[in-house]
């Protein structure tokens, strides 16, 4: 049987040109808040952003049929997404304003299967070093039983913003 789903985003734009004016922190309370927009991909996959403090921010999802893989469960892709934007935006949450972060790289380890009969799925970042130029951060993927699902680290590069 056939299946839809729809959505809608905000200017993307709206949010970037924000990232100069705030603090790492006080522009991922923004979002949270709802004075800036989720990120498109956030809308396109359904996962939003539900804590943000310095050092640690947390993203969840509920696990849909439109996540699935060929093989009837989660695609490592979604893993893969929730674990780069929490470990990246732990790093984001601990920048001063005029700094910003791009992923160097993601090292992603699967170990348990997500399918929607797994509830809600929350990827917890953290900073594990932050230095002048680089961050190490990881995140890890629990369900609602706090089973750990996948773990993850992430280096990311840092650069200033120019105000515009």
């Amino acid at each position: 049987m056939r299946r839809s789903r729809t959505f809608d985003w905000e200017d993307p734009r709206v949010s970037a040109g924000a990232v100069a004016q705030h603090s790492g922190l006080a522009f991922l309370r923004e979002i949270l808040d709802g004075r800036l927009p989720a990120p498109p991909l956030a809308r396109a996959l359904g996962f939003t952003l539900e804590e943000a403090e310095h050092g640690r921010a947390v993203f969840a999802l509920v696990p849909g049929e439109e996540h699935y893989n060929p093989i009837g469960s989660v695609h490592g892709g979604v893993y893969a997404t929730l674990l780069d934007s929490a470990a990246g935006c732990a790093v984001q949450s601990a920048l001063p304003l005029g700094t910003a972060y791009t992923s160097i790289d993601l090292n992603v380890k699967f170990l348990r299967p997500v399918t929607v009969d797994s509830g809600k799925i929350r990827a917890v970042g953290t900073i594990l070093n932050l230095g002048r130029r680089t961050a190490l951060a990881q995140a890890e993927l629990r369900d609602s039983d706090d089973r750990l699902l996948a773990h993850a680290t992430s280096s990311c590069m840092l650069f200033p913003v120019p105000a515009d």
